[in-house]
């Protein structure tokens, strides 16, 4: 590499510097939970997503001791040469089953699926209709699919209507998330499958953040939308499930024509074996989770009233886990953060480009595995902060 080169490089990590945009990563040093060991120090970690508290459930862990013994380690290969394991088959069935889909295709991790669907879906003669506020491998996989991009304001489905109203594509995507990553809001599903019943486009929800909390551990899917052959269903299995991977669930010929050709699934090799077990007994968790989803909706209405009078920051409007505290600028919400690192609580700094400028937040994720000491804790220490 020539030095100039290296040197717009390193003046380009100055830069990210300068305007407090530059991020490391934290070394954890347990098992992922309410209370971890983060670079050597004990805190109280509110900035999981693991909702249900199931990444170190002793239920999983046993499942995936049991499973070890059977199936080893690795995969080994694609799913379409010799990795698609039994393990594999029955998850993808009984995920199928839970959310009320005739069939699913298990993915490594939640971006391929992104990348795989809408690639596999439209091409060139396509149009994707995405919300501004979609995660960004929604945003990576439309603008790779080589279909014509075209993003609506956050919830407005009165831009959205419009848009389609002109469009001369062949083939039409709605996608949006169903809980927004940043702002804790859901999207209107009935809503959105109005308007793909009249435009006659498909209907992708990606389920990252309501998939194991939502209609009772569900997903944010309505009846319209599982009976629907035109909506197209993701769940992240590395949040709620505690696990790895995703699953899209869908219409059976729509599963098929991803194996066929979905890129990111045909030549990646198949995730262990082991994790599509363990994600099994997840889906047992998650069907027997009202007590832990009940916890968790206490401590978001513990967290709301005790933030109602704090005098910097406001919440904004979310009855999902993710509970953004909205500060401003890049520079104070750091502060904050690292202020509440030294009261032994982890929540992050969120800054742009992930949001827009001016809205640099706290992301407080809560989880099923807190204490409502935790929240009190936590409460307290924003106040204090202050």
């Amino acid at each position: 590499m020539s030095s100039a080169a290296l040197t717009r490089l390193q003046q380009g990590l100055a830069a990210v510097k300068a305007e407090h945009l530059d991020r490391r990563r934290l070394l954890l040093d347990d098992a992922q939970g309410a209370h971890i060991t983060i670079d050597g120090r004990p805190v109280i970690s509110f900035c999981s997503n693991d909702y249900l508290g199931l990444a170190a459930d002793p239920a999983l862990i046993q499942a995936a001791h049991v499973a070890l013994d059977r199936c080893g380690v690795g995969a080994g290969a694609a799913h379409l040469i010799s990795g698609h394991h039994r393990f594999h088959h029955d998850f993808e069935a009984a995920f199928a089953q839970f959310v009320g889909k005739p069939a699913a295709l298990l993915f490594s991790t939640g971006y391929l699926a992104n990348l795989g669907v809408l690639t596999a879906l439209l091409g060139r003669h396509g149009e994707v209709f995405g919300d501004k506020l979609n995660h960004a491998s929604l945003v990576d996989a439309a603008q790779l699919s080589s279909a014509r991009f075209t993003r609506f304001r956050h919830l407005d489905l009165a831009q959205l209507e419009s848009q389609l109203a002109v469009s001369t594509a062949q083939d039409k995507l709605i996608v949006s998330d169903l809980v927004f990553s940043m702002d804790g809001d859901t999207a209107p599903v009935d809503a959105l499958l109005d308007l793909a019943e009249r435009f006659d486009a498909w209907l992708y929800l990606d389920d990252a953040h309501g998939f194991g909390v939502l209609n009772d551990g569900h997903g944010g899917l309505t009846e319209r939308a599982r009976a629907s052959d035109r909506v197209i269903y993701l769940a992240t299995l590395g949040k709620a499930a505690g696990v790895a991977g995703a699953a899209v669930a869908a219409h059976p010929s729509v599963v098929d024509w991803l194996i066929q050709k979905a890129r990111p699934y045909i030549y990646t090799t198949a995730s262990p074996p082991v994790l599509a077990a363990c994600l099994l007994e997840s889906l047992r968790q998650i069907e027997a989770g009202d007590a832990r989803r009940e916890r968790l909706r206490s401590h978001i209405v513990q967290l709301r009233q005790g933030l109602a009078d704090l005098k910097y920051g406001a919440l904004m409007r979310s009855e999902t886990p993710i509970q953004p505290l909205v500060i401003g600028t890049n520079a104070d919400t750091l502060r904050l953060s690292h202020a509440l690192l030294q009261r032994g609580v982890l929540v992050p700094a969120i800054r742009t480009p992930t949001v827009p400028a001016g809205t640099a937040r706290l992301r407080i994720t809560l989880s099923a595995a807190h204490s409502a000491n935790d929240v009190a804790y936590l409460i307290e220490a924003l106040h204090a902060v202050a």
